[in-house]
């Protein structure tokens, strides 16, 4: 597969799909006390790809069903555990990577999907890649966006001072929510308090670790804060944080890089925003060289939203080019 290691985002800016409702509705029971919302759009008997959302605990949105084709891809979507619509709220009870990877498969099980297309950005990208490591002939292709992989050297720029030299103003913000003699480990620290006996106490944390991330997201951001629910900031946090402190379930610090051969085979489509704060292109480099499948596509100017016009732009393009028959 061709390398396309720059890419200035110059092309013709693409258009969303128009929005269109789901065809399907689930609520899938889980081992474990789970219930998992899934959608399906788009057409039934079209090209499967299933899309896994960040977070962890960002839950999926109407506008991620836009990036495909209704007439030609069966697009489904699925909140991950303690997310979204899926029950219970902001749950970590057994809410692992590993239940997630199951789920994933008792999805395209209930779906009658024998492989599908696998999308993901931030952590749906590190899901993406486990999930395709762990059942590596179910995975046609990886489209994979803002990449992450769970190590320690990620942790430790977002959380430990490397995107702060940046965001001086919001990490001060972020950090002075914490006592000085816990600073030197924020995770932890935050761990504390997301998880305390108060839950009004758990959503004013809450805020403010979704408020440090959700600052940083795009590249023309002013340093301005969301301002979601606190019933959202709540399990967004708890569950990220989850994850986080337990270094994503993995074996080991850069497990994903380690078991990359075992999808050698399959095609990857990694876009990355040279300016991503939140995941440095570093880490998408550093995958784009150990996956031999796999063709990168660096946008200038963009950071790390979803949202921002040449990461859409990007997106759009490659799904379109994998809708087209095979010669």
């Amino acid at each position: 597969m061709p390398e396309n290691p720059r890419h200035d985002g110059a092309g013709p800016k693409r258009s969303l799909y128009p929005p269109r409702e789901p065809f399907a509705q689930h609520m899938m029971d889980m081992p474990g006390g789970h219930r998992v919302y899934v959608e399906e759009c788009g057409i039934r008997n079209g090209i499967p790809v299933v899309v896994l959302h960040g977070g962890p605990g960002g839950g999926c949105s109407p506008s991620m069903r836009r990036f495909f084709d209704p007439h030609k891809y069966r697009i489904i979507l699925f909140d991950q555990r303690g997310c979204g619509r899926s029950t219970p709220q902001a749950s970590v009870e057994n809410n692992t990577t590993w239940d997630l990877v199951a789920d994933i498969e008792r999805i395209r099980e209930h779906l009658g999907i024998e492989t599908w297309m696998v999308f993901g950005g931030s952590w749906g990208a590190t899901l993406a890649l486990i999930y395709a490591q762990t059942h590596p002939d179910r995975a046609r292709a990886l489209i994979l966006r803002g990449v992450f992989t769970m190590t320690q050297r990620e942790l430790a720029w977002f959380y430990g001072g490397g995107a702060a030299a940046f965001w001086p103003d919001q990490w001060t913000s972020f950090k002075s929510m914490i006592p000085a003699d816990e600073q030197g480990d924020l995770i932890t620290a935050y761990h504390k308090r997301l998880f305390g006996k108060d839950e009004t106490e758990q959503t004013r944390f809450a805020k403010a670790w979704a408020g440090w991330e959700s600052a940083l997201a795009s590249l023309e951001s002013t340093g301005a804060r969301g301002s979601p629910s606190g019933a959202y900031a709540r399990a967004f946090s708890r569950l990220e944080n989850h994850y986080f402190i337990n270094n994503g379930f993995l074996e080991e610090d850069g497990q994903i890089l380690r078991d990359m051969h075992k999808i050698a085979h399959v095609p990857g489509y990694i876009v990355q925003g040279r300016y991503d704060m939140i995941c440095p292109p570093q880490t998408a480099i550093g995958l784009h060289k150990a996956w031999p499948g796999s063709t990168l596509r660096m946008v200038t100017p963009a950071g790390h939203a979803l949202s921002e016009p040449g990461i859409t732009s990007e997106l759009l393009t490659i799904m379109d080019e994998l809708k087209q028959p095979r010669a």
